[in-house]
């Protein structure tokens, strides 16, 4: 189990690095809210709404439905590449107006030869979501470096299990 209720995880990281299986695992391990902004940018592309660009609407429909998870007590997972400083300091201002403490967790895969072996693996578990490509994930999209502390998990040459107990003595250590 978390060592704390009320608690907003922020997963972060490039697409391919395993952040999604290991949110999904924590969740059910702990019995947490799993909040994915890919299945939130689906839906609204669905809706016809904002077909093609859907900006930051589907952070924004996450984190509204963080908050309200963390409001009811409930500890929230919100998985997402979260490439920018507006991301990362947005999923912040949520822990802050809920009252809640918040954990940046950045995934890494250290060895590349892995990581371009997941990423073109993958299958999408979201109906209709196109994944990126190699390329596109390592020089087309926009991904700052990290400027606030965070937690970094090293996905390279580690199962699921391995990761979750590593962040779990990280969440210890953070009491």
């Amino acid at each position: 189990m978390m060592t704390r209720e009320n608690l907003l995880l922020i997963f972060s990281g490039l697409p391919g690095v395993g952040k999604s299986t290991i949110a999904k695992a924590l969740a059910a391990r702990t019995q947490a809210v799993y909040l994915r902004i890919d299945s939130a940018e689906q839906a609204i592309r669905r809706s016809d709404v904002l077909r093609n660009d859907v900006g930051i609407a589907g952070y924004e429909v996450c984190c509204a439905l963080a908050k309200d998870n963390l409001a009811l007590g409930h500890c929230v997972i919100a998985d997402c590449v979260n490439p920018v400083d507006w991301s990362r300091m947005r999923w912040r201002e949520i822990a802050q107006e809920a009252g809640v403490v918040s954990l940046d967790v950045e995934f890494v895969c250290s060895d590349e030869d892995e990581h371009r072996q997941r990423v073109e693996a993958r299958r999408s578990e979201v109906p209709g979501l196109v994944l990126p490509t190699w390329r596109q994930i390592m020089h087309e999209r926009e991904y700052w470096p990290w400027k606030e502390p965070r937690i970094v998990i090293d996905t390279a040459g580690k199962g699921v299990d391995a990761c979750i107990d590593e962040l779990l003595t990280h969440l210890k250590a953070c009491d």
